[in-house]
């Protein structure tokens, strides 16, 4: 074995645990032990891996306080440990505000927290109206609205830019 990965996430809709399971697959191919945990179901030690991955969605401006509670409660931990961050939201769906640069969530969120992944990536998610319930259908249709995106409650678009998850997973092996 090459190394023990550890990725956990955080998922709404389910697309961050797509792109994690992607990751993991492509991470064990290249002969990496991986474990996968959910924000909730984490037991262990960041210092229990040789290199740490975290995932996390975007819903509403902002991601699962639980993510933010975590990084602040193990920095250190992850500052010992080879690691990375990457961000699933829709305004990534734009490739101006596609990666860790342009990204104003992932750039609101560093500012939010005293720590600096190794690695960083942000990817767009996927847009379902009808798997939403009212409340959130209706205020993402508005998100979408001023952000000129679509709005029609039937649309169901997978904006995930798999190639650059791939490349991402072959980054992580080579950190």
């Amino acid at each position: 074995m090459k190394n023990k990965i550890g990725i956990l996430y955080s998922t709404v809709d389910g697309q961050t645990l797509k792109i994690c399971n992607v990751l993991k697959e492509i991470l064990a191919q290249r002969g990496n032990n991986v474990e996968l945990f959910s924000i909730e179901d984490f037991d262990k030690k960041v210092t229990d891996f040789d290199k740490f991955v975290i995932g996390a969605s975007i819903r509403y401006g902002k991601h699962n306080p639980k993510i933010i509670e975590f990084i602040n409660e193990n920095k250190t931990a992850l500052n010992n440990t080879k690691n990375a961050f990457f961000s699933v939201n829709l305004v990534a769906r734009k490739p101006e505000k596609a990666s860790p640069e342009t990204n104003p969530y992932f750039i609101k969120f560093l500012q939010t927290i005293d720590w600096i992944p190794g690695e960083s990536g942000v990817f767009a998610g996927k847009l379902d109206y009808q798997k939403y319930p009212f409340t959130d259908r209706l205020m993402i249709q508005l998100i979408m609205w001023m952000t000129k995106g679509p709005t029609n409650s039937k649309t169901k678009i997978e904006y995930t830019d798999w190639d650059k998850v791939r490349e991402f997973g072959v980054l992580l092996d080579n950190m």
